[in-house]
C-alpha cells in the first residue's frame, strides 16, 4: 500500500498548460512514430507545426512498469532529428542525445529505441541534436511518456497536461528564426500564446464535486521557467521530474516548473456545485493567466480522506556519501561578445564534440556545483541520472529526487548524484537556446 502522510515541505514556483485524455490501454509491441509536418489550431489561423504523428504534443505513449519500449522513429522531416526520452534513467545508448549516444537520424531514415521500463513515472519525449534541438522542439516535436505503477494512487480523474508557449504572427505563422543571438545569451525564447496539449489555453474540465484529481504536468516550453498556482484546492507534490516523494503541499500552494521539469500532484475537487479549481500562470507585475478551469459538478463524490504518497524508489539510495563524492563545478557565463554564446569554466565548450568534463568510475558520488555568474536564471539538467538538490547552507538535502536545477542569476546551486550507470551522459541548460549556443557538455561513466 502507498504510504500515508500528513507533512507538509517548503517548496517554490512557475508553467504553462491544456488537458490530453489520460487513461487508455498500454501499449503493447512496437510502435512506429513519424516526425513529420502537420498543423495546429492555436488560434484563429492554423499553424503549420513539426510533430511526431504530425501532431504537438504528439500522441501519448503510455505502458505498465515492467514493459519494454519498443519504438521505430522513422524521420519525414528536412531537418535531423532523434528521439530522446527525457527524465529516463540509464541505457546510454538509448538515451537519443545526438552526436553524443548516437548520430542523428537523417532526413528519411529511421532509428530503433528499445529500453526496459523498470521505473515508473512522467516523462517526456522529444530531439535532442546539438544545434538543431530549439527549431525542432520550438516548432512542435514533444509528447509525454507515461509509466504506470502497479497500483495506481486511489484518484476519480487522471488528467494530462502538456504546458507550452508560442510566437505567432497575425496569420498564425511561427515567427522569428531559432538562432537569434541575442535570445541565446539572454532568456531564451519566449513566446506569447500560451498553450495545453496542443490548444490555446485555458484547458477546461467538469468534474465531480468533492472527487479526487491526480494531475500529471510538463512544461515542454524550450525557454519559460513557468510559476504555476493553485487557486480554489489544496494541492499536495506526489513526484517530481519522474520520482516519487513524500506528499507536501507547496508553499503558497505554487511550484516553479522549469523547461522539461514534470510534476505529479493530488488534489479534491471542490465540494460546492459551480466552484472552480484554477491553474494559474503567474506572470509579471502580479499579472496571471489561467492554464486549468475545473468546474465542480453534480452530486458530490464521497470524500476519500487523507492524501497517500507513491511508494519510492527502491532503486535509488537513502542517502549519498557526500565526502566520497567528486566534486566538480560549473563556472557558467556568457561568453565575449562576438564569440561564444556561453562558457564553462572559462571556454567554450563546443558541446557534445569535445572532451568530457570529467569521468568516474561506475557507484562514484558526484557533487555539481552550478556557478551562475550571468543575468538570467539557468535550467541546469544531467541525462540518465536523479539528483538531490543540495541545501545552500549544510549539507543537507531538500526530500524529492530531480532531473533538473533552476539557478537563479548570480547564485549558485549544489546537487549530488551517484554516477550508476556507464556511458557519456549530457550536462546542459533545459532552456534550449542557452544550450544550443555552448552551455552542454558531458562526462564519461566507465
Amino acid at each position: 500500500m502507498p504510504s500515508l502522510n500528513r507533512r507538509a515541505f517548503l517548496t517554490g514556483v512557475a508553467a504553462s498548460v491544456v488537458a490530453l485524455p489520460a487513461r487508455g490501454a498500454p501499449q503493447i509491441g512496437p510502435r512506429l512514430i513519424e516526425a513529420r509536418a502537420g498543423k495546429a489550431k492555436l488560434g484563429q489561423a492554423e499553424t503549420d507545426i513539426l510533430g511526431f504523428d504530425g501532431v504537438a504534443p504528439g500522441p501519448v505513449l503510455r505502458y505498465k512498469q515492467g514493459q519494454e519500449l519498443d519504438v521505430r522513429l522513422v524521420n519525414k522531416l528536412d531537418l535531423p532529428a532523434t528521439i530522446h526520452w527525457h527524465g529516463m534513467r540509464g541505457e546510454n545508448a538509448m538515451d537519443g542525445t545526438a552526436p553524443l549516444t548516437q548520430a542523428a537520424v537523417a532526413p528519411g531514415g529511421s532509428f530503433d529505441y528499445r529500453r526496459k521500463l523498470s521505473e515508473p513515472g512522467l516523462f517526456c519525449y522529444r530531439p535532442s541534436v546539438y544545434g538543431k534541438t530549439p527549431e525542432l522542439i520550438g516548432r512542435g516535436l514533444k509528447g509525454l511518456l507515461v509509466v504506470d505503477e502497479p497500483n495506481p494512487l486511489p484518484a476519480d480523474h487522471d488528467l494530462l497536461l502538456v504546458l507550452d508557449d508560442w510566437r505567432l504572427d497575425a496569420q498564425g505563422k511561427i515567427e522569428g528564426t531559432f538562432g537569434d543571438a541575442s535570445e541565446a545569451r539572454a532568456a531564451g525564447r519566449i513566446g506569447p500564446t500560451l498553450a495545453v496539449n496542443g490548444k490555446a489555453a485555458p484547458a477546461t474540465a467538469e468534474l465531480q464535486a468533492n472527487s479526487r484529481v491526480r494531475l500529471r504536468l510538463a512544461n515542454l516550453a524550450n525557454a519559460r521557467i513557468m510559476i504555476l498556482t493553485f487557486d480554489g484546492v489544496q494541492p499536495f507534490v506526489v513526484a517530481i521530474d519522474s520520482q516519487p516523494c513524500e506528499a507536501f503541499e507547496p508553499v503558497r500552494r505554487s511550484i516553479p516548473v522549469a523547461p522539461g521539469a514534470r510534476f505529479e500532484l493530488i488534489f479534491d475537487m471542490p465540494a460546492t456545485e459551480g466552484a472552480k479549481a484554477r491553474v494559474l500562470l503567474r506572470g509579471p507585475n502580479n499579472s496571471e493567466s489561467e492554464i486549468l478551469v475545473a468546474t465542480a459538478k453534480g452530486a458530490r463524490a464521497e470524500k476519500r480522506g487523507l492524501i497517500y504518497s507513491l511508494l519510492s524508489n527502491p532503486a535509488l539510495p537513502a542517502e549519498i556519501k557526500l565526502n566520497n563524492a567528486k566534486k566538480v563545478d560549473l563556472v557558467i557565463e556568457p561568453g565575449p561578445a562576438g564569440g561564444a554564446g556561453w562558457v564553462i569554466n572559462g571556454a567554450a565548450t563546443n558541446g557534445y564534440d569535445g572532451p568530457p568534463l570529467f569521468s568516474v568510475k561506475r557507484g562514484t558520488p558526484v557533487t555539481l556545483g552550478y556557478v551562475n555568474k550571468s543575468m538570467v536564471p539557468l535550467a541546469m539538467h544531467v541525462h540518465g541520472h536523479a539528483m538531490r538538490l543540495l541545501h545552500d547552507l549544510d549539507d543537507g538535502w531538500e526530500p524529492y529526487w530531480r532531473n533538473g536545477v533552476i539557478v537563479p542569476a548570480a547564485k549558485t546551486k549544489h546537487v549530488s548524484f551517484i554516477a550508476d550507470a556507464p556511458g557519456k551522459w549530457a550536462i546542459h541548460d533545459d532552456i534550449l537556446e542557452h544550450e544550443a549556443a555552448g552551455l552542454a557538455t558531458w562526462f564519461a561513466t566507465v
